[in-house]
């Protein structure tokens, strides 16, 4: 198997893994009724968001983009992009905090009406 077969069968299996995951998620956050099942879902759809900006910069074979003389000297050089690393990165950091407030809304709501439950919030009052 040449470079070239092994890294469409690498692409396919990144995309597919990532899709499935955004689906995954989605589906958590459409279906279920539980707060933090939703919470769940959201962060399941954060990491195949990650996963597929982390699929598209990836190249088989591929080096670091570190122009020294030993890689300057190679003729056939792959590079991967690192902008799609550098934005993984970011958005791990945001999805965290993103996922730390939402779970901290969570326990506030469950401290007032003692339940997580989207249709039994919904029919309280204040």
């Amino acid at each position: 198997m040449d470079l070239t077969q092994y890294n469409d069968i690498l692409t396919i299996i990144f995309y597919g893994t990532s899709i499935g995951l955004i689906l995954i998620g989605l589906y958590a956050a459409l279906v279920k009724r539980s707060l933090i099942k939703i919470m769940i879902g959201l962060s399941i759809v954060d990491s195949g968001v990650n996963l597929l900006l982390l699929s598209i910069g990836y190249l088989a074979g591929g080096t670091a983009p570190i122009f020294s003389p030993a890689v300057i000297d190679k003729q056939n050089v792959i590079m991967v992009d690192p902008v799609p690393q550098a934005l993984v990165l970011t958005a791990i950091v945001i999805g965290f905090a993103v996922t730390g407030v939402g779970l901290a809304l969570i326990i506030r709501l469950y401290r007032h009406h003692k339940t997580v439950n989207i249709d039994e919030i919904k029919n309280l009052k204040w």
